[in-house]
């Protein structure tokens, strides 16, 4: 049976809450990953804590079994398509984690990469905080900030070997974020939705002035959704000037794009 078809049996005629995770490992098989059986009890478990916690906070609109796997969980998955291989030790960012996607997926299935967790609401960072500890994930870090600000940390200035940014902000905002944070020769990957050419266009320059290089567009079907997303992947080729990132607020207010 194919993947949508798995989709569109358990979308139908279903009733109560379901203990099983099909579509996710599913979904992840069709990719070529094989997920075991303690990824899939820690994958249950974050579904569990996420329904719990978005009852006292905004975490997310999306909280459907079938919708979270598919939307959450492979979608988060869908960016090994672009990392792997991931070498062990790999040092991750995501930029705008909110409530751990793609970060927290990511890890469950790669547990060796090192792991950086950003996010600018204190409530969402606790949450965070919580399911780390929940499914007892080391070499796990969640901070409290804006990526402005940590990109102009020496600490943590080009440290990374992988940032990553789901639904944050226009690409070009999204460079300026996150390429400061990479180290050269490491790689930066946005994930976007099925009209990406044009921001990707507009982004070019804002790619060059930081130190990126467009290396793909790659786009991701998921099942049971119509339309494609995308996977924007780019290179870090030279080291970030030192006068970005900007103050925080600035790029977003005044993108690169349009200077």
């Amino acid at each position: 049976m194919s993947l949508d078809a798995v989709f569109a049996v358990r979308s139908v005629g279903a009733t109560g809450k379901r203990k099983t995770l099909d579509l996710l490992e599913a979904g992840a098989k069709e990719w070529g990953l094989a997920l075991s059986p303690q990824e899939l009890e820690d994958f249950q478990l974050y579904y569990e804590q996420l329904l719990i916690w978005n009852e006292k906070i905004n975490l997310t609109s999306i909280t459907g079994r079938e919708e979270v796997q598919v939307k959450h969980f492979l979608d988060s998955l869908s960016c090994l398509q672009a990392l792997d291989p991931l070498s062990p030790g790999a040092r991750c960012i995501d930029i705008g984690a909110g409530a751990g996607f793609p970060g927290l997926p990511l890890k469950i299935v790669r547990p060796l990469m090192r792991l950086t967790l950003l996010e600018a609401t204190g409530k969402k960072a606790r949450f965070l905080e919580h399911v780390v500890r929940e499914l007892e994930l080391s070499h796990v870090e969640v901070l409290t900030g804006r990526a402005e600000d940590l990109g102009s940390r020496p600490d943590y200035r080009e440290l990374f070997d992988v940032a990553l940014a789901r639904a944050v902000a226009d690409l070009s905002v999204l460079a300026e974020y996150a390429l400061p944070l990479v180290k050269v020769g490491g790689i930066f990957v946005a994930q976007k939705g099925r009209d990406v050419q044009g921001e990707v266009d507009a982004a070019g320059r804002a790619l060059e002035l930081l130190g990126g290089r467009l290396l793909e567009i790659r786009p991701v079907w998921l099942p049971g959704v119509e339309t494609a997303r995308h996977l924007v992947v780019a290179q870090k080729v030279s080291p970030t000037p030192a006068e970005y990132p900007r103050r925080p607020g600035i790029p977003a207010k005044r993108p690169l794009s349009d200077l």
